[in-house]
């Protein structure tokens, strides 16, 4: 009879792989070495396989049931409202949802953002924000680059993840507001139903116990 394997999705590249990788391995998931060009790989003691996905597929998949379990940034989570299990914060991946403005700007408190222009590659995020504090301003979808949108003046503050504050500085920006923190969450999908023999449900449980 042939096991269906554990299906677990991580990052397959990012900040969040290398931790992700060390997570996998402390659940005890025997990976087989050199496995860095691998979009699959297959534990050696357990019937589990390791999926390495494009970071904002993930909940996509987990929320379907095509994934079991996966690793992915809470911000992920809550630009795309994913209807999934989270079972527990890892404490790894930390960064920040900010707005960030042009130093020289005159948007010195949110509600100066009132009618400009906001970059982002997080527009749900940013539109509920705003939608909560009673700003009407103009929210401009955008992928990659988007530090460099007030200085070819496509728009007059962003939104965006940082971790350190460095490219906002590069860039000349300073926060004015920081929407949410944000880490790495183990998640489950609300389709899958963990078996007595499920090592990673073991593991975890096993875990609750001893910290309680």
């Amino acid at each position: 009879m042939t096991i269906q394997p554990i299906r677990f999705a991580i990052q397959s590249s990012g900040r969040l792989r290398t931790d992700s990788l060390s997570f996998v391995t402390e659940l005890g998931v025997d990976l087989p070495l050199n496995n860095n060009r691998s979009l699959v790989l297959r534990a050696r003691t357990m019937p589990v396989e390791v999926i390495f996905l494009r970071h904002s597929d993930i909940p996509r998949y987990v929320a379907s049931g095509d994934i079991d379990y996966a690793i992915v940034g809470d911000n992920v989570l809550y630009e795309q409202s994913s209807k999934v299990i989270k079972l527990q914060s890892l404490n790894f991946g930390h960064c920040n949802l900010v707005i960030a403005v042009p130093q020289y700007s005159l948007i010195k408190r949110i509600s100066d953002l009132t009618d400009q222009r906001i970059a982002t590659a997080y527009p749900r995020s940013l539109e509920k924000f705003l939608s909560d504090n009673n700003i009407t301003a103009s929210v401009i979808p955008i992928r990659g680059s988007v530090e460099a949108t007030p200085q070819l003046n496509l728009a007059d503050a962003i939104c965006d993840l940082t971790q350190t504050g460095t490219t906002l500085r590069l860039h000349r920006l300073e926060p004015l507001q920081v929407i949410f923190s944000s880490q790495a969450v183990l998640i489950q999908s609300p389709i899958y139903l963990p078996s007595p023999l499920d090592p990673i449900a073991k593991f975890l449980q096993h875990q609750y116990v001893a910290t309680r």
